[in-house]
């Protein structure tokens, strides 16, 4: 099939080239010169694992291009996705639907034969209503049907979500857009991944709470955590036990300094912000994204606890800045009001992320970036682990120990055991574990 796929920014560049390996004809469309230039140069503005090289496959073998030219792209393909940004409008926390609504505004024109137009982006409830309305108001000629079909892609394993998704929500209740769906995503029939057909809106809501549920999860758990540190039990055995039960699961139950990423953060705040709009208040989805700010800054307050209780004047060693492994992604990374908090408290910050760094440049400053893990954390007086890298699950500890002014090791991510770091030498904090 022919695909338009209009932004190439985490969502539709791996979607885009994920349909493409697939075997359809894909083209990945945004306004941004200098961006669509380098991916043609095979250059990619994102890191995610194996992502350049099905860039480069697919490129070559003439199912993947990119432009900057929408109307030809819309013009010549069955399918047309919005994949554009839906950031946190500031004032609300509302989505910005701004972009998914120029999308349309600009394809409309160049809609020719019947064509389905999807919406990739994560938008609220309701949002697929208007890009119809928009559509039809700029080309009542089109013959268009508006699909919501939300992604459920994870910074860091986005290509195999895609090729081995849990499931494929397709909000439509128009049958030719149904055959035209189930002939795009007719390769994952091998996977036996099931293709969920629903309302429009019902798969726009589906998006947001799954995030939402998400969240709550790893909220949960690190309110648990603290209450372990309290009473003298571990978090996760705690989150071991409660997970092994199947209508729990193990998933997102680990405790750590607080979610952050492009969507949780967002995708909260925009549901709760849909739930006042609707006068159906969602109060737990409140406190959890209430909760997991006051405790991303909070992380701070542990680390200076380590340290006696002050850090004035201490250099403290941050290792791991994006908000997870294996991406370059700093959106309400943990590590920014952690970093924002010790400097408050009148620490110097050395940092080291292994993918991060040119990011993290950009949104963080008096902060003195190191080469890797060592220089990072020569004559420091703490070291605090915050994004668990691989490259961090096995330190050189007495490496570690023999550069650092003060053996203090804060383990935000439980990557390593009390006792093989306390034989070592070093004081050792953790997330929800017993000190001693």
């Amino acid at each position: 099939m022919r695909v338009a796929m209009i932004g190439t920014g985490y969502v539709g560049l791996v979607s885009g080239t994920c349909f493409a390996d697939f075997g359809h004809h894909v083209v990945c469309v945004d306004k941004d010169t200098a961006k669509i230039a380098a991916l043609e140069r095979g250059e990619m503005p994102i890191y995610e694992p194996d992502l350049e090289r099905l860039v480069a496959t697919n490129t070559r073998e003439g199912r993947l291009a990119f432009t900057t030219e929408l109307a030809p792209a819309v013009a010549a393909a069955d399918a047309v996705f919005i994949a554009v940004g839906t950031p946190s409008r500031r004032g609300d926390g509302f989505a910005d639907l701004s972009y998914v609504y120029a999308a349309a505004r600009e394809m409309a024109p160049a809609l020719k034969d019947f064509t389905v137009v999807i919406t990739k982006s994560t938008v609220p409830v309701g949002s697929g209503d208007e890009v119809e309305r928009i559509l039809r108001e700029v080309n009542p000629a089109a013959d268009v049907a508006v699909v919501s079909n939300p992604e459920f892609l994870r910074e860091g394993a986005a290509i195999r979500d895609f090729k081995h998704p849990d499931r494929i929500v397709v909000g439509t209740e128009d049958e030719r857009a149904k055959r035209v769906m189930t002939e795009l995503y007719r390769p994952l029939y091998l996977n036996q991944a099931p293709i969920m057909y629903t309302g429009r809106r019902t798969a726009e809501l589906t998006k947001y709470a799954a995030n939402a549920f998400l969240a709550t999860k790893i909220t949960f758990i690190n309110e648990i955590a603290d209450l372990c540190e309290k009473v003298g039990a571990d978090v996760q055995e705690v989150a071991r036990g409660i997970g092994l039960d199947n209508r729990i699961g193990g998933k997102f139950l680990h405790a750590g300094p607080g979610y952050g990423g492009s969507c949780f953060p967002k995708d909260t705040l925009a549901l709760i912000k849909t739930g006042q709009d609707y006068a159906s208040p969602l109060r737990l989805v409140e406190t959890v994204a209430a909760v997991n700010d006051v405790r991303k800054r909070a992380m701070a307050r542990k680390v200076a606890a380590a340290l006696g209780g002050e850090v004035r004047g201490c250099t403290v060693a941050v290792l791991g800045l994006t908000f997870k492994p294996n991406t370059d992604d700093m959106r309400d990374a943990p590590s920014i009001p952690l970093i924002t908090a010790l400097q408050d408290m009148g620490a110097n910050v050395r940092a080291y992320d292994p993918v991060g760094m040119d990011n993290a440049k950009r949104e963080l400053t008096r902060v003195d970036f190191a080469d890797n893990p060592y220089d990072c954390a020569q004559n420091a007086d703490a070291l605090v682990i915050v994004t668990e890298w691989e490259q961090f699950r096995a330190l050189d500890l007495l490496r570690l120990k023999g550069v650092m002014r003060r053996p203090v090791l804060v383990d935000l991510r439980n990557v390593y055991r009390h006792d093989e770091v306390t034989r070592l030498g070093f004081a050792y904090d953790s997330i929800g574990r017993p000190r001693d």
